[in-house]
């Protein structure tokens, strides 16, 4: 079984949240996947909804996405991961949370792609502090808390590119 124990029904449950069903099984680079699935879900599951459910909506996700990354590290056996990719559900709807993306104009899909590149960029680079609670916060919300920075990060430099492009 890969070095994995056996995994209880709760421990399914928790894989599947924290894998986002198949979407973290997919071949090379599974943070890159959970992004995208984030991405092309999110005019129609998180951008419609006002600023209050969208944060509302992201403490769900980080509350659910820490239990389910620390159940499954567990559970897989290994810290962080690669396949556990809930962390990118949260981190790139932070970075899409505090801009009006929502309708199909005609600047959505170049502001969802570049806030996608931001997030990735961020993610992948880990500038301080991101880096620091990568490498300092343990468990499943240590998991999240870095992609949750790289989408403020991501969000914060897409304010900045607005403000002067």
């Amino acid at each position: 079984m890969n070095g994995q124990r056996f995994l209880s029904p709760l421990d399914n449950v928790a894989v599947f949240i924290a894998t986002l069903g198949p979407i973290g099984r997919l071949p090379k680079a599974p943070g890159t996947w959970g992004s995208l699935a984030a991405t092309a879900v999110a005019p129609w599951c998180f951008m419609p909804l006002p600023l209050p459910a969208r944060l509302a909506a992201l403490a769900l996700v980080l509350g659910l996405g820490a239990w389910a990354a620390s159940r499954a590290e567990e559970a897989l056996g290994r810290k962080d991961p690669g396949c556990v990719v809930v962390d990118e559900l949260l981190g790139q709807w932070t970075a899409f949370a505090p801009f009006h993306l929502a309708g199909w104009d005609q600047s959505m899909p170049l502001d969802l792609l570049t806030l996608f590149a931001l997030f990735r960029l961020f993610d992948i680079l880990k500038p301080w502090p991101i880096r620091a609670v990568d490498r300092g916060v343990p468990g499943g919300i240590g998991v999240m808390l870095d992609d949750l920075l790289a989408g403020v990060f991501a969000a914060g430099a897409f304010a900045l590119l607005r403000l002067f492009i």
